[in-house]
């Protein structure tokens, strides 16, 4: 196999794929409402031959190539956000275009690239006959990422019953490897006043008052966060802030911030909750901290309950992952790789956070297009990304 085998395959299919790519852009597909774009891709799945497609109950897709012994998911969530003010977009989000040398439109680099370019390299390596005996290959279309992220892999791994050896979470990254990522967590922490009447607040406890000082606390709290290598500082920041009274011409008698709290390596949903609640405003207003939930159904209807704790993670360089996925890269373009993290979260929360399965992240686009608004994709980050995608699974099915 010459070092542009790959990559010479994935190029004689672009264009294909790059219709594929704009025809599911082409479908809104917002959490909770991507039944036609799963549809879509089922039958493109059909079409490229396949062994397998199903589609379980949450609304994922699970395609499968192969039935050897060593098994490699790769995943693409094919939810997207919304697109804000249609007068930021020069081009029509949902009506993708071609032009200089990128596919624009909503969910081209976040991540409906990603899942193309894995389907496309999966197809291409049976067709081609160099899928390896020894693998099982899983592509999958997953739901509800923007709203819940990991949230489709728990569900995957512990009722669908699928435990893959190594997941590649195809969420863009500059055509980089990527090794893993800061976690999150969203927490209200909530204070109780007394309502009065607006005209004697004396009368009252004002729990807006009672909140103030939370606030500042948690504004220096988020300044000592400490850094921890590899994946830097975690922090906290407020986002949203809402009272109660029985009108306005009353004392609030109740009051709620959101936090958005971002978890280095070592900080964890029980540390992070302590940490708040040792906060001296918090003890002084006998406030709460809670850690929110996330219950919403999926578009097939099914609720799948999950704290809205979502987990650092990290691969090692010396993981098989890692090693299979440098050396692959190596063979599709004979050139060194970069090694990065991802800013924001992925999927990568579950199959590594939670479930300890060794992940790796290699993906079309850039990061700065994530719900950004005129996204786009390079096609020429199409390509290279299925040919990585063939070279890996043949890399990492290799036998030792």
């Amino acid at each position: 196999m010459s070092e542009s085998s790959f990559y010479s395959i994935a190029k004689e299919a672009e264009p294909r794929l790059v219709k594929f790519l704009r025809d599911i852009v082409a479908i809104p597909s917002l959490s909770g409402d991507e039944e036609r774009v799963i549809s879509r891709i089922e039958r493109e799945m059909e079409a490229l031959d396949f062994d397998e497609v199903r589609v379980d109950a949450m609304g994922n897709l699970i395609g499968t190539i192969g039935s050897g012994p060593v098994s490699i998911a790769y995943d693409g969530h094919i939810d997207v956000v919304d697109i804000a003010s249609p007068d930021l977009w020069e081009t029509d989000p949902f009506d993708p275009v071609v032009k200089d040398g990128c596919i624009f439109g909503r969910g081209t680099a976040d991540m409906k690239a990603g899942a193309a370019s894995s389907v496309y390299a999966a197809a291409l390596l049976k067709k081609s006959g160099l899928l390896p005996e020894e693998l099982t290959l899983h592509v999958t279309a997953t739901v509800q990422e923007e709203d819940c992220d990991g949230l489709c892999w728990q569900y995957i791994v512990n009722e669908d019953k699928l435990r893959p050896d190594v997941v590649v979470i195809t969420e863009p990254t500059s055509l980089a490897i990527y090794r893993g990522q800061r976690g999150r967590m969203e927490i209200e922490i909530s204070t109780a006043g007394l309502s009065s009447h607006g005209s004697a607040p004396a009368r009252g406890v004002n729990a807006i008052y009672l909140m103030a000082d939370i606030i500042e606390d948690i504004e220096r709290h988020n300044l000592r966060l400490k850094p921890h290598e590899p994946l830097g500082k975690g922090s906290v920041t407020i986002s949203a802030i809402r009272s109660t009274s029985p009108s306005l011409c009353a004392v609030a008698d109740s009051c709620t911030i959101h936090l958005d709290r971002r978890l280095t390596i070592d900080e964890t949903e029980a540390s992070a909750v302590a940490e708040l609640e040792a906060l001296p405003s918090v003890r002084k207003a006998a406030a709460r901290v809670k850690v929110l939930e996330y219950a919403e159904p999926s578009y097939t209807g099914l609720v799948y309950p999950t704290k809205k704790y979502y987990p650092s993670w990290q691969t090692e360089l010396d993981e098989p992952a890692i090693v299979a996925a440098l050396s692959g890269y190596r063979k599709a373009f004979a050139h060194e790789p970069h090694l990065g993290f991802w800013v924001f979260s992925t999927n990568g929360v579950a199959t590594s956070g939670i479930h300890g399965i060794p992940t790796v992240g290699f993906g079309p686009g850039h990061e700065k297009w994530a719900h950004a608004p005129n996204e786009r994709v390079d096609i020429e980050h199409l390509t290279r990304a299925a040919a990585f995608y063939m070279s890996f699974a043949v890399e990492y099915a290799a036998p030792a």
